[in-house]
């Protein structure tokens, strides 16, 4: 009865991994229907995985015993599930930032019905096998205790995908093998002196000036990050977050100020306005608030026609037009709507997408707005004449993301299918696309001097692009979404279990003295797999058989000896405990 009973655990296991899986990769998710609209977090999804699990246990063990009672289990659930219907009516699971969404009828429901009574089934015949005294009530019950802390499975998944993809591979291949790296390197500087009778020109404008390290990691919000941004004078940061907060934070301290409270569900975007008065958040309740960020009042909620509601669905995206009168807001209805900031009304409605709008934007000029959604489509409209100018359909997944220059010339959208294209935005030419990413593109942000491109992806990772050249600057571990400060010196970034990462960039010829983790470019949290891997990487470009310049020598000292402090530091924790 053991070994059954160990079986059965495994089928729990496994399906609670399997549901962590894919909250993992489908990000936030929702139900919306004629009740309206709730958001399904990791956990429930994780609770799902496990439910399926047991009832696979139960299916197994029918099938194993020829047990008609599964049958009879299955029905009841069955039944149970199409009253479910009946009493709800119609109902869709939609998954905004991967442009999901699909209805969920009389008959799906009966089958979720099903699944559930062959799970209770299975929950008896492990009761049955364990000899434990409980109500199936009573094991649910304490599953669910036990799905609470499945939030580390999560992070667990997103690192196996990474192995599985190549990803995380290459990276630790990277690293182990940079003395082989640094050997090939010094061979190959030989052997180009010896055939070379001209030094390369290297042209400097294209150049990075610096590289960017994570100075500070902001915690406070309970939940993952979805949205920030940063007021005009460079001094607040305002975070939205599945937790359905609303944060203000002293950007140069990273100190908390205020959080704004009130949405119901969780929080997919936010703005500020050109003034830096006001703050509007989207959020998965299908409402846009909006306050007043010097006086932290509430200012409104944007209602059309007679509805309680600003949107039909989600609202994943919201925009300032330059000159501060005017809202864009993008939901899953597949509509666009324009809101007066200040009377609140509805002034356009733009239809045109066939499916979820993901990401809206305002040209700097004031004259263009350009929105993108799960239709895969990129669609560019007059603001004089609120009109569709032209649309781009060259991307072959969902297009989660449309930012402008601030010359009015270019726009950059990011998909799904892992590219990011650069388009005249004039003409709708495409002219680059970028592939270097090796998942889905959840975020992009263009620095105010135009020379920087930061673009995030599901993996965790993101790069920095030199926009001259088109080139990787650097590679950071961080998650969507990602902003620029005004003065473009400071990058800012979601970040693990909710927290924020602020990045800066430091200059090639900065004196590499203070603690260990300033010298190596690291969060003095970083873990060791961090610390090692940024140590090998600094080794990599300062190694005086590489970098032949007077200061290469002290700079490599400097990098090692940070290191060999962080070794101690390490090791006497070890022997205190």
């Amino acid at each position: 009865m053991a070994g059954n009973y160990q079986t059965g655990a495994v089928f729990i296991a496994g399906g609670s991994l399997a549901g962590a899986g894919v909250a993992a990769t489908v990000g936030g998710m929702g139900l919306a229907g004629g009740f309206g609209a709730v958001g399904v977090g990791t956990t429930p999804v994780v609770a799902a995985g496990a439910v399926a699990g047991v009832a696979a246990y139960g299916l197994w063990k029918a099938v194993t015993e020829v047990d008609a009672v599964a049958v009879s289990a299955m029905g009841i659930g069955a039944v149970g599930g199409a009253a479910c219907s009946g009493v709800f009516g119609g109902m869709g699971l939609v998954a905004p930032k991967i442009g999901l969404a699909f209805g969920i009828g009389t008959i799906p429901m009966a089958g979720i019905g099903a699944v559930v009574g062959l799970a209770s089934y299975g929950i008896a015949k492990l009761l049955d096998e364990s000899e434990v005294k409980e109500t199936p009530a009573q094991v649910f019950e304490r599953m669910e205790e036990k799905v609470l802390q499945m939030d580390y499975y999560s992070a667990t998944v997103r690192e196996l995908e990474l192995f599985l993809s190549g990803e995380d591979l290459n990276r630790k291949f990277a690293a182990l093998e940079v003395e082989d790296e640094l050997e090939a390197l010094k061979a190959q500087v030989s052997n180009n002196s010896s055939t070379k009778t001209e030094p390369e020109v290297i042209s400097l404008k294209t150049q990075s000036s610096g590289r960017w390290k994570c100075i500070q990691t902001l915690k406070g919000h309970l939940a993952g990050v979805n949205a920030i941004a940063i007021t005009p004078d460079g001094e607040t940061l305002v975070s939205g977050s599945n937790d359905r907060q609303v944060h203000l934070w002293h950007l140069k301290t990273g100190k908390w100020l205020y959080t704004f409270t009130g949405q119901a569900e969780a929080v997919l975007s936010v703005a500020i306005s050109p003034d830096g008065q006001q703050v509007v958040s989207g959020s998965v309740d299908r409402k846009i608030s909006c306050w007043q960020l010097n006086t932290r009042k509430f200012l409104r909620t944007f209602f059309y026609s007679n509805s309680p509601y600003s949107h039909d669905g989600f609202v994943n995206s919201v925009a300032f037009s330059p000159d501060g009168k005017y809202i864009a807001s993008g939901s899953t209805d597949g509509s666009i709507r324009i809101w007066g900031r200040y009377s609140g009304n509805l002034k356009q409605t733009l239809n045109g997408h066939k499916n979820s709008v993901l990401s809206v934007a305002f040209s700097p000029d004031g004259k263009t707005l350009v929105s993108c959604g799960a239709d895969k489509v990129i669609r560019i409209w007059d603001l004089n004449t609120w009109k569709q100018r032209y649309m781009m359909t060259e991307h072959l997944g969902v297009v989660t993301t449309v930012v402008i220059s601030q010359d009015n010339q270019t726009l950059i959208s990011g998909s799904t299918d892992n590219t990011i294209k650069l388009w005249n935005l004039d003409t709708g030419k495409l002219l680059s696309i970028l592939t270097e990413h090796s998942a889905a593109i959840s975020c992009l942000a263009i620095s105010n001097d135009e020379r920087i491109l930061a673009s995030s992806s599901r993996d965790g990772i993101i790069k920095l692009w030199d926009l001259h050249n088109k080139q990787i600057i650097q590679t950071l571990d961080g998650l969507s979404p990602v902003a620029f400060s005004p003065d473009s010196k400071t990058l800012v970034s979601g970040g693990k279990n909710g927290t924020i990462n602020i990045w800066m960039q430091t200059q090639n010829n900065a004196n590499f003295s203070g603690e260990w983790w300033e010298v190596l470019g690291v969060d003095q949290s970083a873990n060791s797999q961090e610390v090692r891997f940024a140590y090998l990487e600094l080794a990599r470009k300062y190694h005086p058989d590489i970098k032949n310049c007077a200061t290469s020598e002290s700079v490599m000292q400097a990098i090692n000896q940070a290191y060999a402090a962080y070794n101690e530091q390490i090791n006497a924790r070890i022997f205190d405990v």
